[in-house]
């Protein structure tokens, strides 16, 4: 398994990631779920990304639990904060408040004293960055997060948390954005200052949410027991990419990848770590067999023709739209 450094610090994460997005705690119990981290920990995977809103907490949970007797330095274990974990006024956002409640909550369910990278999951139009950024260095000050990162946050959002950061003595070294083959909004705009700050991208969605396994077929129901039957957030996350124009390019991709000797999966993560900026791909899983085919994108080089072939057949339905960013974001 190839190590990537995080952005412009000396942390090093795994090239290809663990997420527990839309499986652990909902979609997959907690046996399955240890299944798979141990999966992943044969593979080389010793990156593992969860947040405090996944499941309503319990993902947090499943993956302390999975980890559990794990040498705890030997893995780097990513988490986030800002969606709703409860009721209240103040459960939500990047309030001080809710900021330093719930690194707690998530050091608890994760049975650590310490996360290694603690992100903003997104931008809160509703409290100043200054309170936001002063809460997040306490954090790094305390010794509950090693580094600190953001998620689809915009450009300029991020080059002034950046500036922040520094005045404040701590590290911005990561952003975690949607990006695959048929998601590229990050290209334009945001890769550019990321490179600029030192600042790695850690993406969401390398495989749009299974979409680019080929798996799904154009004019038919989703397979059984796939994501796009799952009815615990899974079929929503999705959905959007269920269309037959998308589908029916995606097929095309599948006879390129078995002449190149490889899934249709691993040349999809393997088009994503092509990008420099790029210091790993998050996969999630619900069964441990699918964990070591996708680290297999990790070793793989793909060669330029193969890569304007691929280009050329999805043009027509990839995403390149900026404005796209922070599409769950909400705005003033």
């Amino acid at each position: 398994m190839e190590h990537h450094h995080l952005g412009g610090s000396g942390m090093l994460v795994s090239a290809i990631a663990y997420g527990n997005w839309v499986t652990h705690g909902s979609q997959v119990d907690q046996d399955a779920a240890t299944a798979c981290v141990r999966a992943a920990l044969d593979a080389g995977i010793t990156t593992f990304d969860t947040a405090d809103v996944y499941a309503e907490t319990r993902a947090e949970e499943a993956l302390g639990a999975a980890l559990k007797g794990v040498r705890r330095e030997g893995v780097e274990i990513c988490t986030k904060v800002y969606f709703p974990t409860g009721p209240g006024r103040n459960d939500r956002g990047l309030s001080r408040k809710h900021i330093m409640e719930s690194i707690n909550g998530s050091l608890r369910r994760l049975g650590t004293d310490c996360v290694d990278l603690y992100q903003a999951h997104r931008y809160d139009y509703a409290t100043p960055l200054e309170e936001t950024m002063e809460a997040l260095a306490d954090v790094v000050h305390a010794g509950k997060a090693h580094y600190i990162g953001v998620s689809e946050w915009k450009p300029q959002e991020i080059r002034a948390a950046a500036q922040l950061a520094r005045e404040l003595k701590i590290r911005l070294v990561s952003n975690q954005p949607q990006y695959s083959l048929l998601w590229r909004v990050i290209e334009p705009e945001i890769v550019p200052v990321c490179q600029e700050l030192g600042i790695g991208q850690i993406v969401w969605s390398p495989l749009a949410q299974g979409v680019l396994t080929g798996k799904y077929k154009p004019g038919a129901q989703p397979p059984s027991g796939s994501r796009g039957t799952d009815t615990n957030g899974g079929s929503d996350a999705v959905a959007g990419w269920l269309r037959d124009e998308v589908l029916a390019r995606v097929q095309e991709l599948v006879p390129l990848a078995a002449e190149a000797g490889m899934s249709l999966a691993t040349l999809s993560l393997a088009w994503v770590l092509r990008n420099t900026n790029v210091s790993a791909a998050i996969v999630g899983a619900s069964r441990p067999e699918q964990i070591a085919e996708n680290a297999k994108a990790a070793d793989v080089t793909l060669d330029d023709a193969l890569v304007k072939r691929v280009d050329k057949i999805l043009d027509p339905v990839i995403e390149r739209d900026p404005e796209r960013i922070d599409v769950f974001a909400k705005r003033p």
